[in-house]
């Protein structure tokens, strides 16, 4: 069954159950969309987005309290009998008994918060869209360097648990290893993170299992990251050419989404981890307008036409 836990939406949201005798571990919300329930509160209830989680602000909260108890009650249980999975109420507003006795009636989870309506609207949906995204496992190491997201792919035994492993001694932190979930937050966006079952392990073939939050500290790991650079691992090929000036970017796909793509290959003698580095350092220096290939390339041009004009 699809979804996202309600159970885990609280905890996420901070948000406090009013409704503790509703059992919420098989209730699920569908959709990342939320509502304000303005013109349901009134009656109308013609394309009512039933499926969404319902946060109830200050502007509807004094509408039904200015009601008197009878109308209340009444427009309120054509509201909470519409078969919606939940109920927030924020901005410090509180619902009254007769609203909470509704809400068991009709099992209907009903939460409070103090944050603002904006606030738990904009945090609901952003939370929910990460939690619903289209989700892929792709098999590689995803770490945070210099606070570019690099997904380091190749073969199985190439080395990409052990140049983490470096990465992660010089300061940066680990994501996942082994394998990778990819979630599409947006056109543009792919985040990644670990499997519950392997979060903050990594397998290092003649070792076994290491755990690098218990070895190198928190500091050293982290739970989600975006995606900005893909680093391909692969055997060295006499035969292959490889790009020496990066003047222009390779992409790889995942999820519809392009993602720049630098191809390594493995030498001995070379230090992965450093030239991890400074594919991060370059990418984030390209982000922000400065192409070091592209001034050498212009450095080149102005020197071969200084000399065609002496």
């Amino acid at each position: 069954m699809k979804g996202v836990e309600l159970t885990k939406m609280m905890q996420a949201l901070s948000l406090t159950n009013l409704t503790p005798q509703i059992d919420l571990s098989d209730m699920r919300v569908m959709t990342a969309e939320i509502n304000r329930p303005a013109l349901q509160l009134t009656g109308y209830l013609e394309h009512f987005a039933n499926e969404r989680v319902q946060i109830i602000g200050y502007v509807e909260y004094t509408y039904l309290m200015q009601l008197s108890d009878e109308e209340r009650n009444f427009k309120y249980e054509r509201f909470i009998s519409s078969k919606i999975p939940c109920v927030i109420f924020s901005t410090m507003t509180r619902p009254s008994q007769s609203m909470i006795d509704m809400a068991l009636k009709y099992n209907v989870p009903t939460f409070v918060t103090e944050r603002t309506t904006s606030n738990v609207m904009a945090e609901t949906i952003r939370w929910l869209g990460v939690q619903l995204a289209p989700c892929i496992s792709i098999h590689g190491v995803l770490v945070d360097v210099y606070g570019e997201g690099v997904l380091i792919t190749g073969e199985s035994g190439i080395g990409k648990s052990e140049t983490a492993l470096e990465l992660i001694k010089r300061g940066h932190r680990l994501v996942s290893d082994d394998v990778v979930e990819l979630r599409k937050v947006s056109d543009v966006t792919l985040v990644g993170s670990a499997p519950d079952i392997t979060r903050h392990f990594i397998e290092l073939r003649g070792i076994g299992i290491i755990d690098v939050k218990t070895l190198f500290g928190v500091e050293c790991v982290k739970n989600t990251q975006a995606v900005d650079l893909v680093i391909k691992l692969e055997e060295w090929n006499r035969d292959k050419e490889y790009d020496r000036l990066g003047l222009h970017e390779e992409y790889t796909e995942y999820l519809g989404n392009k993602v720049v793509c630098h191809s390594i290959p493995i030498r001995p003698g070379r230090n992965l981890a450093i030239i991890v580095e400074s594919a991060a350092v370059n990418h984030r220096q390209k982000k922000m307008g400065y192409n070091a290939a592209e001034e050498l390339y212009k450095r080149v041009t102005a020197n071969i036409a200084g000399r065609r004009q002496s």
